[in-house]
């Protein structure tokens, strides 16, 4: 349980990270608490797509890992990232990723600050 709700937190911060630093992804609330609501429900969310669609999607490009020396995973993240946005429009979340180049840099900066974050804070596995 303390292991699910680190790395919901981590994912949580991880997006509030590239929701800052990048304009074409966005989230909007009419108060602090109520963004910071919405981004624990996207980060529940991005977990989930990250569990149940990218191992699935790691096995079907497995000759592309390969032939990219492991790039592709840049790719990989950013569908992840555009399916995690698409969910939140269809559940009326105001989370938003604007465009394939956006996501690739925006999965870039999330795994970065995922890493970061998952060294400093603690960790049951």
């Amino acid at each position: 349980m303390m292991n699910f709700l680190v790395k919901t937190i981590v994912n949580a911060g991880a997006l509030a990270v590239a929701v800052w630093l990048l304009d074409k992804i966005t989230l909007t609330g009419h108060s602090t608490a109520a963004k910071a609501g919405t981004l624990i429900v996207v980060a529940l969310i991005f977990g989930l797509v990250n569990w149940l669609v990218k191992p699935i999607v790691k096995v079907l490009t497995f000759p592309l890992f390969i032939l990219t020396l492991g790039l592709i995973t840049l790719v990989v993240n950013a569908l992840m990232l555009l399916l995690t946005s698409w969910v939140c429009g269809k559940l009326d979340l105001s989370f938003h990723v604007e465009g394939f180049w956006t996501a690739v840099l925006g999965g870039l900066i999330i795994s970065v600050v995922s890493w970061a974050l998952h060294v400093v804070l603690p960790d049951e596995d």
